[in-house]
């Protein structure tokens, strides 16, 4: 299941890209000689019109062979296939201006991006927009509550909400929609509790309502999602599935406890003191510092043990098919900044290198989505979808990134490089690549000997 799994995850994204780099070839015209799903020697194939179209022996990548290609570096893609000697034509990829061969290049890169918002947009159309399926108020910060709304910190931590403005509520986005959606002026709610029930004062200014929505969270249990690797909950002995009770004898109600405890004692031993397998165990954990910036943009020093709270009970809520092409935009979005965020701090150190997976992470990912639902697994593939993209775009050479440095400097010198220095920086780009395959691997293995 596994393997198919991934088999089915990752064929889609890899002839999307290519069909992208295939249709802009020829609609600048150039000449597309071979359009080929996996690398390596030629497994299945048939010609169509001036193009062979073929199922390759690696399923590993893809590509789209144009006119004018250097044949060497088509030889090593090809594994080794020969090709008779071509007439150059008009129809030759390195023929075409800078411009033509850009949107060539860029064309893999932007249908990944269409596929991943396509898919997010069919799973809110068809199922809806994920909620959390609860009421339930988490620890309410009372320093962000704007002007006449004071009277939600005295809201206890886990009081369920049943009615907002009148108005029943069946999960946390009704909550949010009617904080921040409703008219300026007088809002009750009303709690679960017999006879209680809030009256708050909502502002008009938009900022103060993005100020109140984050004011008031959900309830988080306290309980272990995931276990960063390398970090100090792994060192510590923290497992997923753990549910912490106490932190150096101080009793743990919520996620919101944990996280303030562990923020507050930054490079000092804290005894955690966890419920595992209807077990209760002791563990000592040092939380490392890290600065981050609060509302106001303060600089502070914070401590973190690399854990993450588990995915909340969600439901889906139906909306409108415009909501569903503006959500899909939004999660594209938000999922890209996300990708390109996790690779700044894996430069500047912030994660650790062991988070980086390898195809075997994609296939258990792959295997457990499927196991999970269609709209699971759909959402996986958007998010795979968006990762290669962001991938593909760095200024590594044999990545699309570098191929569009290399006509930078070809727009800025008046000429391209040749046909060795491009061969050259290939090789040094290829050996990064291979590189970071293998080290991506060597964590799959060792998560999976349990190191």
């Amino acid at each position: 299941m596994t393997l198919l799994a991934t088999i089915i995850a990752l064929g889609p994204l890899i002839f999307v890209h290519e069909l992208g780099h295939f249709l802009a070839a020829k609609a600048v015209g150039v000449h597309v000689e071979r359009f080929s799903i996996g690398l390596g020697p030629r497994v299945f194939g048939f010609r169509w019109g001036a193009t062979e179209y073929v199922l390759s022996a690696i399923p590993l990548g893809g590509y789209v062979k144009m006119g004018g290609m250097e044949d060497e570096v088509m030889e090593r893609i090809e594994g080794g296939a020969e090709a008779p000697p071509r007439v150059p034509g008009p129809g030759d990829f390195d023929g075409k201006p800078v411009w033509a061969r850009t949107v060539i290049i860029s064309a893999g890169v932007v249908m990944n991006m269409i596929f991943a918002f396509a898919a997010y947009t069919f799973i809110v159309a068809y199922w809806g927009v994920q909620e959390v399926d609860s009421t339930r108020v988490g620890q309410v910060r009372a320093e962000l509550l704007p002007a006449g709304t004071e009277a939600l910190a005295d809201v206890a931590p886990g009081s369920r909400i049943v009615r907002v403005g009148g108005a029943e509520v069946a999960h946390w986005g009704n909550v949010m929609d009617a904080l921040v959606e409703s008219a300026p002026g007088p809002l009750a709610l009303e709690f679960a509790e017999p006879g209680v029930t809030i009256e708050v004062d909502l502002p008009g200014d938009p900022a103060e309502r993005g100020r109140l929505a984050r004011a008031v969270p959900f309830w988080r249990e306290a309980l272990v999602g995931a276990v960063e690797p390398g970090s100090p909950a792994e060192r510590g002995g923290l497992e997923a599935g753990d549910r912490i009770l106490a932190l150096d004898g101080t009793p743990v109600r919520m996620w919101e406890d944990f996280e303030r405890y562990v923020q507050r004692h930054p490079e000092q031993r804290v005894e955690f003191t966890v419920v595992r397998d209807g077990r209760q165990l002791m563990r000592v954990v040092t939380p490392e510092s890290r600065q981050v910036r609060d509302e106001s943009g303060t600089a502070r020093d914070v401590g973190q043990v690399g854990v993450y709270t588990p995915q909340p009970p969600t439901t889906y809520a139906r909306v409108s098919f415009g909501e569903a092409v503006a959500t899909g935009y939004e999660q594209t979005v938000a999922v890209t900044r996300l990708t390109v965020d996790f690779l700044r701090r894996l430069v500047t150190m912030d994660v650790s290198p062991r988070n980086v997976g390898s195809i075997v992470a994609i296939g258990a990912a792959s295997g457990q989505a499927i196991r999970q639902g269609v709209d699971v697994f759909l959402g996986l593939m958007a998010l795979l979808s968006v990762n290669l993209a962001v991938l593909n775009i760095l200024p590594i050479p044999v990545l699309d990134g570098g191929h569009l440095v290399f006509l930078g400097i070809e727009a800025v010198r008046g000429r391209a490089l040749s046909v060795e220095q491009r061969l050259r920086w290939s090789n040094v780009g290829l050996i990064i690549i291979m590189g970071l395959m293998v080290f991506a691997l060597s964590n799959d293995f060792l998560r999976l000997l349990g190191l």
